[in-house]
């Protein structure tokens, strides 16, 4: 039995009436990596399967049962990165040495995939997807590095693109990482929002007594979510998506969607926030 825990689309109408625990219900993904354990969780919003795997003994990717009985890369791509130890992916025989915060890019129409590697932490996101692209390790020191924001915002970050045009060839999947300055806790301000994709933020290399506070929905009707290290959070595509944290942290995003356009935003300046 492979369970996974479904989070259905939300109407942008409707979360306004929601408390504190049918907020983090609908939106925050609380545990996704515990020692010998994978965590299954399906975005209905376009289809964004996501799983945390912490494997003590080699892991054979398999689709959860609620989600059919087809193999899991028969209309899916998938991406992975590895925030824990070193570990290994394999991909139909060919084997690939996950460092810590290594990437690896795999195609749809691949067949069996196993993970091992005490220790290691594998982030892994899956999107439909329509034609092969080919499979790529993708080490951190070869993503590729955007440099944004300045310490008198506290903003101040680097993004390091995994899964993005120019960078590795994907159907639709996007996937990276944000590093914060020391003294930087804004991820992103003035925030935005995205019509054609949506898109998860999984926190980490924040300490364990230290906090962020995301910011989402409508502009004019914010709401917050708490989150603590190696949480993430769903940003439907009619929601802004921002936070601050109480010391520096990093983040990994992945989106879904028609459009592959980093800089297609819908920027929204602070004067229209409430």
């Amino acid at each position: 039995m492979k369970p996974c825990t479904i989070h259905p689309s939300v109407h942008s109408a409707d979360y306004t009436g929601y408390d504190t625990k049918t907020l983090r219900d609908r939106f925050l993904i609380e545990t996704l990596f515990e020692p010998g354990q994978t965590h299954w969780h399906y975005c209905a919003e376009n289809q964004l399967l996501l799983c945390g795997i912490c494997p003590d003994t080699t892991v054979s990717l398999q689709v959860p049962d609620a989600l059919g009985p087809e193999p899991i890369l028969e209309r899916r791509e998938m991406g992975v990165v590895n925030l824990g130890e070193p570990g290994e992916i394999t991909v139909d025989g060919a084997r690939y040495a996950m460092d810590a915060n290594d990437g690896l890019y795999i195609g749809t129409g691949a067949g069996e995939v196993t993970l091992s590697g005490a220790g290691a932490k594998f982030y892994c996101t899956f999107a439909p997807a329509h034609r092969t692209c080919p499979i790529r390790h993708i080490r951190f020191e070869e993503a590729e590095p955007l440099r944004l924001g300045s310490a008198d915002a506290c903003n101040e970050r680097t993004i390091y693109f995994y899964i993005a045009p120019g960078v590795t060839e994907s159907c639709q999947l996007m996937m990276g990482i944000t590093v914060l300055e020391t003294g930087s806790v804004w991820n992103t301000m003035p925030c935005h929002r995205h019509l054609r994709r949506m898109e998860v933020y999984l926190y980490c290399r924040l300490p364990e007594d230290q906090m962020i506070v995301h910011l989402m929905g409508r502009p004019e009707e914010t709401r917050n979510l708490i989150l603590r290290n190696e949480q993430a959070v769903i940003s439907p595509s009619w929601s802004i998506h921002c936070a601050a944290g109480t010391q520096n942290y990093a983040f990994l995003w992945c989106m879904v969607g028609e459009n592959q356009d980093f800089k297609d935003m819908d920027l929204v300046d602070m004067a229209d926030l409430y």
